[in-house]
């Protein structure tokens, strides 16, 4: 597909159009090996920025990082019988080495719970060496049967934070700050809004006792599962003898709790804030907040206009902004211009001979909102000053167009299976009903609709009046969610 042609319009197919806008933003690419993916520069830079922001907040919660092995031994995995059950479809399996058959099979980490609270059980003796509260960086495999960059690749990286409690209150209370961690950086950073809420039954984490969950709506009104947050109880401890002696003397077993979030948050916000020429980065996480494009005709000029965009680049780093300046000769400022706004950098600066005479500059906004000039000419001094808060102004302007976005396309008060297959084979979106919190029921609406219960609502995304009428007949007991997912 030549890079000048223009991407598949969203409103026509918006899986084509992530496939395409993905590889032309130079994100990621499709490696050799089935379902894994190569991160290119641009995509890792936006990783980075999530990575740093997030470890900053897991530090200030009392978090440290460590690391632990790729390899997990299979009688590890095969210990926890719910979470051998969830993984085992997904698992890849080392089997030789050394030119010999080994002993034990070993599992690339699908995730860590086993191989890290076995080595918890070594390190914790007492209640005084509670609570543990780690969390580590690393890659996972998942051998996916349908793979997409960044949504679900059978290689991912992530962070998964694993901690051990004295008690079930302390473990509980854990669970719900990671959450609530997760939702501000999805919110600050990626001007994602996300609904959060409890996993029913059917859809938690396999070994845990409760998941809870942050879900965002994407631009064609699918759900993204952004963020998991698991109260794992007693389960593992007792599996691999994580034991501590407790104040009054007794032997008991440790509280567990796991949460983690992956590369598939590049993915989100692709399609959280995309448009048809593009991404669009939100400047938080932009590897490059202001692109710098001298334009010029002649030769002679062009000495002037890019020694005056390498200034601006000086001067705009002073003031916290982060900044490239454009300057390859075999491109015309046209194809500038289409590849930093296929990448999504937030704002563009033009500097040529005219404006350099007049000491002013061209400001370019990526999106713009409702009745702004997308254009701004500025004497240079007014742009450099005025950078940041402009940047600050324009990631409030994307959570606030994703919230606005999800509202309009939630569907409260719905009462009937009929009305809900409606609306999700039509226009989608979040679907709130009551519900009696019978299984069957559940199961009885995945099976006729393909949708999925994302989560019972926490009460801040809760209807003002909750629904006295179960989805399914009856009763109801709760709100819940419903949506077509990822």
């Amino acid at each position: 597909m030549a890079d000048d042609k223009a991407l598949t319009p969203r409103a026509e197919d918006f899986s084509a159009w992530y496939n395409e806008v993905v590889q032309r933003a130079e994100l990621a690419d499709h490696s050799p090996v089935r379902g894994s993916m190569v991160i290119r520069p641009w995509g890792f830079g936006i990783w980075e920025r999530m990575q740093r922001a997030l470890d900053d907040m897991f530090k200030a919660t009392g978090h440290e990082n460590a690391y632990f092995p790729l390899l997990i031994p299979m009688s590890f995995i095969e210990r926890e019988k719910e979470h051998v059950k969830g993984f085992k479809p997904e698992l890849a399996v080392v089997t030789h080495a050394g030119g010999k058959e080994l002993e034990e099979p070993l599992v690339i980490r699908p995730t860590s719970e086993t191989i890290i609270y076995s080595m918890y059980a070594k390190w914790v003796q007492s209640y005084r060496d509670l609570p543990v509260l780690l969390n580590q960086w690393a890659n996972v495999m998942r051998w996916e049967l349908r793979t997409r960059l960044f949504l679900r690749t059978s290689e991912f990286l992530w962070q998964e934070g694993h901690t051990a409690h004295a008690t079930d209150t302390e473990a509980q209370e854990e669970t719900l700050r990671m959450l609530d961690v997760y939702r501000t950086f999805m919110e600050e950073w990626i001007a994602m809004p996300v609904v959060t809420g409890l996993k029913s039954d059917a859809e938690k984490f396999a070994g845990a006792v409760r998941t809870y969950t942050c879900e965002a709506m994407m631009q064609d009104r699918r759900a993204l599962q952004a963020g998991t947050s698991h109260h794992l109880g007693q389960n593992f401890s007792r599996q691999f003898g994580l034991t501590f002696q407790s104040e009054e003397g007794r032997e008991e077993y440790a509280w567990n709790t796991s949460w983690g979030v992956s590369t598939r948050l590049v993915g989100g916000m692709v399609m959280t804030h995309g448009d048809d020429t593009g991404i669009v980065v939100p400047p938080r996480l932009a590897p490059a907040q202001v692109v710098v494009v001298p334009i010029y005709r002649k030769e002679e000029e062009r000495e002037g206009v890019v020694g005056k965009a390498h200034e601006l680049r000086e001067r705009l780093t002073d003031v916290g902004v982060r900044v490239r300046v454009d300057d390859r000769d075999h491109l015309n400022p046209g194809a500038k211009f289409y590849e930093w706004e296929r990448k999504g950098v937030p704002f563009r600066l033009e500097i040529g001979p005219r404006d350099l005479a007049k000491e002013q500059v061209v400001l370019v906004k990526r999106v713009t909102a409702k009745g702004e000039d997308r254009k701004a000419f500025l004497p240079e001094a007014q742009a450099v000053a005025e950078l940041p808060d402009r940047l600050d102004a324009f990631q409030g302007e994307l959570l606030e167009a994703a919230r606005a976005r999800r509202e309009a396309h939630s569907h409260r008060g719905v009462q009937s299976l009929d009305e809900l297959k409606e609306i999700l084979e039509g226009p989608g979106g979040f679907v709130y009903t009551g519900w009696s919190g019978d299984p069957e029921v559940e199961e009885r609406v995945k099976a006729e609709t393909k949708d999925t219960l994302r989560c019972i609502p926490d009460p801040d995304f809760r209807s003002e009046t909750p629904p006295s009428r179960c989805i399914g007949g009856g009763e109801s007991r709760m709100e819940v969610m419903w949506a077509r997912a990822y």
